[in-house]
């Protein structure tokens, strides 16, 4: 990328030859101060100096020894043998997010073991919080909170859990998307949702440490990226340090940056992170009758999380969702959503670009 070049400084060289007035000199000058305008231009919000400071830069992302895969692993070395033992490095070695999605009434236990953990390693731990009251709208990953009132609570303990302690919380993911497509009822329905997620933003942005990022869904999903802007807003993401996208989903990395980069023009560039855990080979088609989104047996694990440089709208790559953990029972045989899949996680592994 050019920088950009300031017009005040653009002498051509001709100038001690030809007098100021000659047409031929003229012309150079108007064509040089015209190509450092267009330089400047173009280079405005697109080269990496333009980008804002990135807060996660040179963070090293937390490994749960404890992640339901590694828990998993040795059974599964038990069953399958030494064959097992690539699958298990490929996913167990890398930071997961941590999913506090109701296993157990207060969440409080948990984001304190994986906080302070990652504290005494001085290393960032990345959780999601999903346990909204009308989860998934009904589908594979129903359930959360009985109603609103709950729900902040049960945020309330996650926060006091979290402390003043870093993480990285990502928050909702689909609710801001499911609401604005309709996929859960009424527009206002939707301002309910919005309203809930952005006082669970304020809860959340009052532990020092704690970096929100509330989800956007993914690439694929909303096209009208005015309608998702407001939707947002409305939702507290000005309050967060930004947003996410591809949770739990297919879409590349250069697909999901570009999408992200044209929504955060539309907010004030807000920044974000992406799930790559599972985009190796994009979003593949519907088999079986079964929606993209569902155990995908084309699916692929993607590249290894990282964070970004120091100035960028993405701010970091991560994997939001467990490699191996299933979708939901979308055919005959598949376990229910969110239990890990050892022979998934092999596809994952097997198919990896």
């Amino acid at each position: 990328m050019l920088d950009p070049v300031d017009p005040r400084r653009t002498r051509p060289s001709a100038i001690g030859v030809e007098g100021a007035g000659s047409p031929r000199l003229v012309v150079a000058l108007t064509l040089a101060l015209l190509l450092a305008l267009l330089l400047a231009v173009s280079g405005c919000g697109s080269g990496a100096g333009s980008q804002p400071a990135n807060p996660l830069a040179g963070a090293r992302l937390w490994v749960d020894p404890r992640s339901t895969a590694a828990q998993q692993a040795d059974a599964w070395r038990a069953r399958v043998g030494p064959a097992a033992d690539a699958a298990v490095e490929a996913v167990t070695s890398q930071p997961v997010a941590t999913w506090l999605a109701g296993q157990t009434d207060d969440p409080f236990d948990e984001a304190v073991r994986v906080t302070q953990s990652a504290e005494v390693e001085a290393a960032l731990p990345v959780l999601v919080a999903y346990h909204r009251p009308g989860r998934d709208c009904g589908s594979y990953s129903a359930g959360g909170s009985a109603d609103a009132d709950a729900y902040l609570a049960w945020v309330g303990r996650l926060a006091a859990g979290i402390g003043d302690r870093p993480a990285l919380v990502v928050l909702e993911p689909d609710a801001v998307a499911q609401a604005l497509s309709g996929t859960c009822g009424s527009p206002a329905d939707a301002a309910g949702v919005y309203a809930l997620l952005g006082r669970a933003v304020d809860v959340l942005a009052e532990r020092p440490g704690t970096r929100v990022y509330l989800d956007a869904g993914h690439a694929g999903w909303v096209g009208d990226l005015d309608a998702l802007a407001d939707a947002l807003r409305a939702s507290g993401v000005g309050r967060a340090d930004g947003f996410s996208l591809n949770v739990a989903n297919f879409q590349t990395t250069d697909a999901s940056v570009a999408y992200g980069e044209r929504l955060s023009a539309l907010l004030d560039d807000a920044q974000f992170v992406v799930d790559v855990s599972r985009n190796g080979r994009g979003a593949p088609a519907a088999t079986e009758g079964v929606d993209a989104w569902c155990n995908p047996p084309g699916a692929a694990l993607g590249e290894n999380p990282r964070t970004g440089p120091d100035r960028a709208l993405a701010v970091a790559l991560l994997w939001v969702k467990e490699p191996g953990a299933s979708d939901g029972s979308c055919r005959p045989g598949e376990p229910p959503a969110g239990e890990f899949w050892p022979e998934q996680a092999q596809r994952l592994v097997d198919q990896r670009p």
